[in-house]
């Protein structure tokens, strides 16, 4: 089957003004979940996907509007289309890193043999070897700190420092709406605790202050969303499990 670049991407419409934009022809485990939130006089979507195909040119929703990106964190598969937006926002810790997205710094070569390349695709895309990709360098154009509000105009979401997964993860808290955008940090699938970066102590921490939030629906960095009971069952059974493992 050849999947042209046109089909690549595809938008999945979630209440509160938050649409999924997602890579389907990528494995679950691969597949970064895009987060955009319509706002009154700004949009604002978490994270930039992979980044073998255009991400803007092909998703008409990352064109219409006044637009800025918030990274969630600075591995491969999240921030492959970050150079295509004009305003790139991230915490300290992972600055670097956009402005020289290196192969071991974003993980990608832990992920880039002949065997993983065939686990990352259902099908990959038409005219693009796994093995020519690059990220481009996509300089920070601001710096977001714990705890600052993201004003989009008529909704705000606090920006809330996540470490563990990578020492600069952030995750994103609307309280008017009780929505979650907790990316890499927590989500309904097997997390990563042991890259390079990681930190267990740390992922502990940030697993224990997700619990006190009181959410209504949480999006995930990948796999579905859920509502506050998974959120529970997912960060005892996390925290359970890195206790007993030391």
């Amino acid at each position: 089957m050849t999947i042209k670049e046109r089909d690549w991407y595809e938008t999945i419409p979630f209440a509160d003004g938050i649409t999924l934009v997602h890579e389907p022809w990528m494995t679950p485990f691969y597949r970064c979940n895009c987060w955009h939130v319509r706002g009154r006089d700004r949009d604002l979507p978490a994270d930039a996907g992979l980044g073998f195909v255009p991400l803007r040119r092909n998703v008409p929703l990352l064109r219409e509007r006044p637009i800025v990106l918030l990274s969630s964190h600075a591995h491969f598969d999240h921030i492959g289309s970050a150079a295509e937006f004009e305003e790139r926002l991230v915490l300290p810790a992972e600055a670097a890193v956009l402005e020289r997205p290196e192969p071991a710094a974003t993980l990608f070569e832990h992920h880039a043999s002949g065997e993983r390349d065939d686990a990352m695709f259902f099908e990959p895309p038409v005219g693009r070897d796994p093995r020519r990709y690059r990220i481009a360098p996509a300089p920070a154009t601001g710096l977001v700190v714990d705890g600052q509000p993201i004003d989009l105009g008529d909704r705000v979401f606090r920006v809330i420092h996540t470490p563990g997964h990578s020492p600069g993860h952030l995750a994103l808290f609307e309280e008017r709406t009780g929505v979650l955008i907790a990316q890499d940090i927590l989500y309904d699938g097997p997390l990563v605790t042991d890259c390079p970066g990681a930190d267990l102590s740390a992922y502990r921490a940030s697993a224990r202050r997700l619990l006190e939030l009181a959410p209504r629906i949480v999006h995930g960095g990948h796999f579905a969303s859920f509502g506050p009971t998974r959120l529970r069952q997912l960060a005892h059974a996390f925290l359970a499990a890195a206790e007993a493992g030391g």
